[in-house]
């Protein structure tokens, strides 16, 4: 499934993202309905990180899983003009963007890489922290049934079920690997880029049985969050 998507970061390429932000405006300007334009911008889109108004963004994890909400986020941030509040706070907090559109539409006009690297996103973390709260809602469920009180260890049984080791132990060997300083503290990034990094070591690691096994239990628990959401 995974793919490697190598973006320029070029000056072109930041020239390129500025004439995307323009692009997006003069369509929505011209009557273009401003959730199709966006993610025609997303489709064109060609940085895989930048900084903007001090804030740093990266849409490419691990340059594999593109995680398009935060990118969506970024050029609505540049629409203040065009787009109201009310409706920026409706896509990022209510979530009934996505239902203006068929599922094919919306592949078809964020483009074909986009929707590789996409769909990485949704299986490597989306669905792989929907898993994660299976183990450990699987784990709960056990220890009532045997009259045990809930523990406060149930994310570490659940990554040592999972992937053999606590969450912690992970962690370390993750940024040791990146190059990163180990630390107490983990941003929402890099919480999602580990994520994804759990997902790839999990599916190299694995039986092919196991990985379809786990794979159902994350998308079961992700479709019950989104019925009571």
């Amino acid at each position: 499934m995974t793919t490697v998507i190598n973006y320029d970061k070029s000056k072109v390429a930041e020239l390129a993202a500025s004439d995307v932000v323009s692009a997006l405006k003069a369509a929505i300007d011209d009557g273009v309905p401003w959730p199709k334009a966006l993610l025609d911008a997303v489709r064109k889109w060609p940085l895989a990180e930048e900084k903007f108004k001090g804030v740093h963004y990266k849409y490419l994890l691990l340059g594999e899983a593109f995680d398009w909400l935060v990118l969506a986020a970024r050029l609505l941030d540049d629409m203040n003009d065009v787009v109201s509040e009310d409706e920026k706070v409706s896509f990022l907090f209510d979530g009934h963007f996505i239902d203006q559109f068929t599922r094919e539409d919306f592949y078809n006009l964020i483009g074909p890489e986009k929707r590789v690297s996409l769909l990485n996103y949704r299986y490597g973390v989306t669905v792989e922290q929907a898993l994660i709260l299976s183990i450990e809602d699987a784990i709960r469920k056990e220890r009532r049934s045997l009259s045990l009180p809930d523990s406060d260890d149930l994310s570490d049984k659940a990554f040592q079920y999972i992937y053999g080791d606590t969450q912690r132990g992970l962690l370390r060997i993750f940024r040791k690997k990146m190059g990163r300083t180990d630390r107490n503290s983990i941003t929402v990034t890099e919480l999602k880029e580990f994520t994804y990094w759990l997902f790839s070591r999990r599916v190299q690691s694995s039986e092919s049985a196991r990985i379809a096994s786990d794979t159902k239990k994350g998308l079961a628990r992700l479709s019950l969050m989104l019925d009571r959401a």
